[in-house]
C-alpha cells in the first residue's frame, strides 16, 4: 500500500481475524484536528477511538498557549493564532518522538496530486468549520491544496494507505516550516491519522516495536477502536513503553519498560483507583499542571495554571511517596516490621530503642500495622505543601456528547487540595475525583456547572 508497508499496518492496526480492518472502526479514525467552535482552544473529537491522539495533542496545545503566550486571554485565538499553536505542537510531539539527529524527521501526507477523496465533496456537519480557516496561497503545495472537510464514508481502508507518500527534513527548523505548510491536511478528514503515522515512522518502526511490551498489541484495538497505552505514552514521553511506573522492573526475569524521565504534562487514571496499576511520579508530577485523565474508555484532560501543584516535592511528599513506596498494594499501612526502614529512607532516627517507642505510639492496639495517615501526623505534622488552599482548574473532554448542551467547551472549577486530616468539605465521589485522588488523596472540587464533568 503506497509507502506504507503491512509490517507497519500490523503495528497500528493489528491483524484482525476477519483478515480486513473493521470499516466502522477506521471511519471513526477519519477525522482532523479541529478546533471547537464554542472553545477557540479545544479540539473536537467527532466519535469514540481517537482520543488516544487527541488528549495528549491537546494537553500539549495547552501547555503552549497558558506557559508560552504573553495574552491574558488564553481561551481566545484567532485563527491564525489557532494554526500557529497547532502546528508548533505537532512539531513539539515529533521532536520529541525523534529516534536521533541522523535519522532525521518524517512526515506523511498524500501523494503529490493525490487524496484519498475520490468522488464528490460533501461537509460533514462537525467539520464544516474548518473550511473557514483561510491558508496563504505561498505556504501550500499542490498535494496540500485538498478540500479540508468531506464525508470520511468515502475514505475507505484502502483508498487512504494507497496514496500516502513520505518526506523526510533533517533539522527542527526544517520540520516546523513544514509542518506549517501542511496545516491543511492535518486539519482534513485524516489528519489525525496522517500525523500518527508521522509520529511512527519518525521514531521508528522497529525502535517501537523493541519499546513495546506485547508486540501482538496493535496501536489501536482491532475489536473497540481505543488507542493503546503505549500509543498514550508515545506522544506523551517520545516512548511506546507499555507501562505507566518509574523505570524498569524485572518480572519472572523479564526486563518491563516503563517512564524514564519527568514528562512535560502528566497521565492519571481511574483504572489505579481501581487498582490495576500505579503511575509513576515521572506521570504523575509533570514539568506543567496538565494532566491526561483515563477512564475505561476515554481520554480528557484536567488542567490549572497553578505551577505550584509541580513544584519541587516537600518533604511531607517525599514522606507519602517513600512510605507508599513500602506498601505496593496501596493499602495506606505497611507493616510494623518495615518502619525502621521506612524511617532509615527518610533519614529519621532509627535508632531500635526509638523505632521501638514510635510503633507503640502509631500502633498502640498492637495490630502490627502502621497506617501512613498518622506516620505523616507524627514526623511532619505542620508541612506547608506550597499548593495554595484553592485554585481554578479546568477540564476537557473533545467529545461533544460528553459535555453539557453539546458544546465542546472548559468546564471550570475550584480545587481545594486539603490535608490528611479528615476535610470540612465533602463533594461528591465522581470518577473525575477518584482519578485525581491517585494524586491527591485529599481533593475535593466544585464545579461550578451543575453536573461533574464527563471522563467518559
Amino acid at each position: 500500500m503506497s509507502e506504507v508497508d503491512k509490517e507497519v499496518l500490523d503495528m497500528v492496526w493489528g491483524r484482525p481475524s476477519s483478515g480486513a480492518v473493521s470499516a466502522s472502526i477506521f471511519r471513526r479514525w477519519t477525522q482532523g484536528f479541529v478546533f471547537s467552535e464554542d472553545e477557540h482552544t479545544a479540539l473536537e473529537q467527532f466519535e469514540g477511538g481517537p482520543c488516544a491522539v487527541i488528549a495528549p495533542v491537546q494537553a500539549f496545545l495547552l501547555k503552549n498557549i497558558l506557559f508560552s503566550r504573553e495574552s491574558s486571554n488564553w481561551r481566545q485565538l484567532s485563527e491564525e493564532e489557532q494554526r500557529s499553536a497547532l502546528c508548533s505542537t505537532l512539531s513539539e510531539i515529533l521532536e520529541s518522538a525523534c529516534a536521533g539527529p541522523s535519522t532525521g524527521f518524517c512526515l506523511v501526507t498524500w501523494a503529490k496530486g493525490q487524496s484519498p477523496h475520490a468522488g464528490t465533496q460533501t461537509k460533514t456537519q462537525s467539520q464544516s468549520q474548518s473550511q473557514d480557516v483561510p491558508e496563504p496561497a505561498s505556504s501550500q503545495t499542490p498535494q496540500e491544496q485538498q478540500p479540508t472537510a468531506f464525508a470520511a464514508e468515502e475514505v475507505d481502508f484502502e483508498r487512504f494507505h494507497s496514496v500516502l507518500h513520505k518526506r523526510t527534513v533533517m533539522s527542527a527548523a526544517s520540520l516546523r516550516e513544514e509542518v506549517l505548510s501542511l496545516f491543511n491536511a492535518w486539519r482534513g478528514c485524516c489528519g489525525v491519522l496522517l500525523f500518527l503515522y508521522s509520529v511512527i515512522f519518525t521514531k521508528g518502526v522497529e525502535n517501537i516495536r523493541n519499546e513495546i511490551q506485547d508486540t501482538l498489541e496493535p496501536l489501536i484495538d482491532p475489536v473497540h477502536g481505543h488507542g493503546s497505552q503505549s500509543l498514550v505514552n508515545l506522544l506523551v514521553s517520545g516512548h511506546a513503553v507499555s507501562n505507566v511506573w518509574d523505570g524498569d522492573r524485572e518480572c519472572s526475569g523479564m526486563k518491563l519498560h516503563g517512564i524514564h524521565r519527568q514528562a512535560s504534562v502528566g497521565f492519571l487514571t481511574l483504572m489505579e483507583s481501581l487498582r490495576y496499576c500505579k503511575v509513576g511520579a515521572y506521570l504523575k508530577s509533570p514539568k506543567f499542571p496538565i494532566w491526561i485523565l483515563g477512564s475505561e474508555t476515554h481520554l480528557s484532560v484536567f488542567f490549572t495554571k497553578e505551577m505550584s501543584l509541580v513544584g519541587p516535592e516537600s518533604p511531607s511528599e517525599q514522606a507519602r511517596r517513600v512510605f507508599q513506596s513500602f506498601d505496593p498494594e496501596d493499602n495506606g499501612f505497611v507493616s510494623e516490621s518495615l518502619l525502621e526502614d521506612v524511617m532509615k529512607a527518610l533519614d529519621l532516627v532509627s535508632e531500635p530503642e526509638y523505632v521501638s517507642l514510635v510503633k507503640s505510639k502509631l500502633d498502640p492496639e498492637s495490630l502490627g500495622i502502621i497506617l501512613l495517615g498518622p506516620f505523616l501526623m507524627e514526623f511532619f505534622p505542620d508541612q506547608d505543601s506550597g499548593i495554595p488552599d484553592s485554585f481554578p482548574v479546568y477540564h476537557y473532554n473533545g467529545l461533544k456528547q460528553s459535555n453539557h448542551n453539546e458544546r465542546v467547551e472548559y468546564v471550570e472549577g475550584t480545587a481545594l487540595v486539603l490535608g490528611f486530616e479528615d476535610p470540612m468539605v465533602r463533594t461528591d465521589d465522581t470518577p473525575v475525583k477518584r482519578c485525581l485522588q491517585t494524586k491527591w488523596p485529599y481533593i475535593e472540587l466544585l464545579w461550578t456547572t451543575d453536573r461533574s464533568p464527563s471522563l467518559n
